[in-house]
């Protein structure tokens, strides 16, 4: 059992109970986030009369790669797969729908790993303490929403450049918004801004994604978990899961792969940054537009040991593709080149880190020269109902999207998506990038060189995932406490 489990605070967890059972609160479990079949009748029923991203304590339960997005009640998973008349080549590359957790993207999860565990041992109070989501985009917004329905007061950190939509949403819920200076890469600014919280008030407990291992666990058995449902359904005879491939961000959603690994040793995990700013790829900097990915640093939470491969992708491959796949010009030029027309119709199920992820998922294919046997998944963090502002920010600038602005698009960022600024990490290199960290996180963030050290070990991953039988053992409990039941 993790440690800090036992660390249990009667009084503040008795209060935490009763905020919920004056609210309302049924805390899901990590297994019902795996398998909503497992939820009670009751709950799934109560479901039915919910909007998806209605403030609703009921929503905890949506928490999940599993919702059906027509009937308001769950499926087996929500993916696309992306043919080579898209793709260019043979391997198979799925991608996990996002847009289908409430808020919008998946990072509701990861925050839920963060808080929940500290809930229900009563080392977060939600009545006299307040959650600071510190985030490059989705993950505060993920963040302050399971705090509002935890009915937790909360703080959004994240970049003053992010998109407008972002913003405009969070002013509804965030009980306060800080636009930290720069964008999407100045991470530094973010960890700067907790470090004067921390100073100066008490009342704030700091979840920063980048080291709380709550954000790489959840991902680790409920989206690997997914991944490998969706393979054992859609793979066939003889087929090959090749690669998790996922931006890096906060390390969080990586850690499927670790997941992954366990169950086929050869897999790729291939973490994705911006060109614009190479960490992983060259220990480089700059500033980006690829919007939820922090750079400048390696995560805490990242176990580089067990990453394989690296993708730098150019932030204009990105932004032209959102064009290409939402503008009419775009979409026309898409079926004339035998795009399937319902895939067509689906691509706006991809966000701009989403089409990142679709771009290093054909350069690893290239590289590797995988085939019709192989399958590469990757997470649609979120869609592109996000980035509106951005296609009309790039019309003003650019002009109209014309047919021939998307078939150079296509020629250049599809049809031209060669294996360039990619890295094969030795043991050696990995090594390095783990010795990176120490100038973050022991010379800036407090950590110590044995606690760094400990990040090298196998078995402290495999002993820091083993934990989530333990945190529904206490939801259970705290759930008990509430007594609410399960209708």
């Amino acid at each position: 059992m993790d440690p800090k489990l036992n660390q249990v605070d009667e009084t503040v967890l008795a209060r935490a109970a009763q905020r919920c059972r004056e609210r309302g609160i049924v805390i899901p479990t990590i297994a019902q986030m795996k398998d909503p079949a497992l939820i009670p009748a009751g709950r799934r029923r109560r479901l039915k009369d919910v909007g998806l991203w209605d403030l609703d304590p009921a929503n905890l339960f949506r928490i999940t790669w599993k919702n059906d997005p027509v009937n308001g009640g769950f499926n087996d998973g929500n993916w696309v797969e992306f043919p080579r008349e898209l793709t260019g080549v043979d391997a198979r590359i799925v991608g996990l729908v996002g847009k289908w957790f409430p808020t919008g993207a998946h990072k509701v999860g990861a925050a839920f790993g963060c808080l929940v565990p500290r809930l229900v041992t009563g080392q977060f109070d939600p009545v006299t303490q307040k959650a600071v989501w510190p985030s490059t985009g989705n993950y505060c917004r993920g963040g302050a929403w399971d705090s509002k329905l935890l009915g937790c007061e909360s703080v959004a950190i994240l970049p003053e450049e992010m998109s407008a939509e972002r913003f405009a949403w969070l002013k509804g819920i965030a009980s306060e918004v800080i636009a930290t200076p720069g964008c999407e890469s100045n991470v530094k600014e973010i960890y700067d801004k907790c470090w004067e919280i921390r100073r100066t008030r008490p009342e704030c407990v700091i979840f920063n994604q980048f080291e709380e291992f709550g954000n790489p666990t959840w991902h680790y058995h409920v989206t690997g978990g997914a991944v490998q449902e969706i393979f054992e359904r859609i793979g066939g005879p003889g087929a090959r899961l090749a690669a998790w491939v996922s931006s890096t961000g906060s390390a969080g959603t990586i850690g499927a792969g670790d997941f992954l690994k366990t169950r086929h040793p050869h897999a790729l995990v291939v973490a994705v940054e911006a060109l614009q700013c190479p960490t992983l790829y060259a220990c480089g900097f700059g500033a980006h537009r690829i919007e939820g990915i922090g750079d400048k640093h390696v995560p805490w939470v990242h176990n580089v040991r067990n990453t394989d491969f690296v993708a730098a992708i150019d932030d204009e491959q990105c932004l032209g593709l959102l064009r290409l796949c939402n503008e009419p010009a775009g979409r026309q030029v898409l079926g004339d080149a035998s795009v399937p027309q319902a895939l067509v119709d689906r691509l706006p199920l991809l966000g701009i880190s989403s089409l990142c992820n679709l771009a290093a998922a054909i350069k690893t294919a290239r590289h590797y020269d995988l085939g019709s046997r192989d399958l590469l998944f990757m997470p649609l963090t979120d869609s592109a109902e996000m980035y509106a502002s951005r296609l009309v920010e790039m019309t003003a600038a650019r002009g109209a999207y014309a047919r021939e602005n998307a078939l150079v698009d296509h020629a250049r960022w599809l049809l031209g998506c060669v294996p360039d600024h990619v890295r094969e990490l030795s043991y050696l290199d990995r090594k390095a990038l783990h010795n990176f960290k120490y100038f973050t996180w022991v010379e800036q963030q407090g950590r110590t060189v044995e606690e760094l050290r400990q990040l090298w070990d196998q078995d402290f991953w495999a002993e820091t995932y083993d934990v989530v039988e333990a945190w529904d053992r206490r939801i259970d409990e705290f759930n008990a406490r509430v007594g609410l039941g399960d209708s």
